[in-house]
């Protein structure tokens, strides 16, 4: 047969820092797959376990709710979730891997790009998370830069999932893709208006540049 169609695979969309209802419901209106809530005081996307839970009453089904923690005490864990229905727990700092299993919900773990890092060896010491995401790195900021990272540093084989952060926005998002095959990108202030506010016509461009990176190819047999 000649001609036919085949997919390349989708890449899915988490829309990170979500911190007004409004927003969560354009995320998902634009296509998200993933809503993400921040639970570390020290970001300027903040949000409670209260707010977070009053935002996640309002997404539909079918879209995934995840709870970025960074190097946060179990209690604090635990307390969060016995309040905010979250699908997905995300790690940004210095956990073990036993530390990210203990609350029995998927997770992703966070690696940031630091020069010298072994990124296959990484993930191996995470052998049960659902996803490795590589953000950049800068000094004291465990996330949320707005800088992406050389791609080129990404292994082109890795054992996990590959979730591609940092500094992502609409004028870069499908190189990204293009270059690394990510099986989802994370975007939060490179669709932003200010920390925290998501941009209705920024998340549409986004959108728009992730769907022109997920081409269709013809096969030829």
């Amino acid at each position: 047969m000649t001609g036919s169609i085949i997919r390349v695979q989708r890449t899915r969309v988490k829309i990170c820092g979500i911190t007004r209802v409004d927003d969560a419901l354009a995320a998902v209106a634009a296509g998200a797959d993933a809503l993400g809530f921040v639970f570390y005081a020290k970001s300027p996307r903040a949000v409670t376990p209260s707010q977070a839970a009053a935002i996640i009453a309002k997404v539909p089904a079918f879209v995934s709710t995840v709870g970025l923690f960074v190097d946060a005490d179990e209690a604090e864990i635990r307390q969060t979730l016995a309040q905010c229905p979250l699908d997905v727990l995300q790690f940004h700092g210095s956990e073990s891997a036993d530390d990210c299993r203990r609350f029995g919900r998927p997770y992703l773990k966070a690696l940031r790009m630091q020069e010298g890092v072994d990124v296959v060896a990484f993930a191996e010491g995470y052998p049960d998370a659902c996803g490795l995401l590589l953000d950049s790195y800068r000094p004291g900021v465990p996330g949320g830069t707005g800088e992406s990272f050389n791609w080129e540093r990404i292994p082109a084989s890795l054992p996990l999932p590959l979730v591609l952060a940092g500094g992502l926005k609409p004028d870069n998002v499908a190189d990204g893709i293009a270059k690394c095959s990510p099986w989802a990108v994370d975007v939060s202030g490179g669709v932003e208006s200010s920390p925290g506010i998501k941009c209705q016509s920024t998340l549409a461009a986004f959108f728009a540049a992730v769907a022109r990176a997920d081409q269709w190819e013809p096969r030829s047999e």
